[in-house]
């Protein structure tokens, strides 16, 4: 049995159950707006993880456990948290103080409802992660967060996430990619789209997400994400996991 499994189980079922992700579909007329974590988004956003990225629980054990390794104590940051599902499977298995910090106060508020539901000692705030003081950390994570924020700025957000971890502390980040061949970026895009149909996301859903996300989402290449943490310090990097256009890269000051 998974650890999300596990945690679903033992949660108020009030607490975590949420929309059906119909968010631009055909009942509505085209795009109307660029897409962003609003009420909107906010009120579908899990059943959106669970159907839009592929091995999501997975993923989310998979980040746990590399925690759980080197980051025992201390500080976890989450940057980017949504709804709080990475920090609420961690709680149980860290003496760590949690942070999660997400610029949407309709993520933080649905975080904070999980978090009081299931009794989590964890700190949900609405902060815009480039713009906050990171106190001293053992480990910060960022799960498809970096992609939102406008490419001037990663830099400078990456390596204070370096300066402000401790000797040894770690940064998991988790991001879409692309690839400097257009046929196969073209392929990976099909692929993937495929993958969302099959989880239930008419053509018209995925035409029109992907619209409302251009010049939102920008991803970077595996190789180019590899540069920015070694650009801002990090020596020690590696792919913990990759698909496709997905991947989640470990990086160890």
């Amino acid at each position: 049995m998974s650890i999300w499994v596990r945690f679903l189980e033992t949660l108020p079922k009030e607490a975590y159950m949420q929309k059906k992700d119909t968010l631009f579909g055909e009942s509505t007329q085209g795009v109307q707006k660029k897409f962003e974590f609003d009420t909107q988004v906010a009120s579908v956003f899990d059943d959106m993880l669970e159907r839009s990225i592929p091995f999501y629980r997975e993923s989310l054990a998979l980040c746990i456990d590399f925690l759980k390794y080197n980051a025992k104590d201390g500080v976890i940051y989450d940057l980017g948290c949504s709804t709080g599902n990475l920090l609420l499977n961690l709680e149980p298995h860290t003496n760590a103080t949690l942070i999660g910090l997400d610029t949407s106060k309709a993520m933080i508020e649905h975080a904070t409802l999980k978090a009081k539901a299931y009794n989590a000692s964890i700190s949900f705030k609405v902060s815009d992660c480039t713009q906050e003081d990171f106190c001293e950390s053992s480990a910060f994570v960022s799960n498809y967060t970096l992609q939102f924020i406008r490419p001037p700025q990663r830099l400078g957000l990456v390596r204070k996430i370096y300066q402000s971890l401790r000797e040894n502390g770690i940064f998991i980040m988790s991001e879409k990619m692309t690839t400097t061949d257009p046929l196969l970026d073209s392929q990976m895009i099909e692929y993937y789209h495929s993958y969302k149909h099959n989880n239930g996301y008419s053509k018209t859903q995925i035409a029109r997400k992907r619209e409302a996300l251009e010049n939102v989402l920008i991803p970077y290449t595996l190789q180019e994400n590899l540069h920015l943490l070694q650009e801002a310090g990090f020596k020690h990097t590696e792919v913990l996991f990759k698909w496709v256009n997905f991947g989640m890269l470990i990086a160890r000051k």
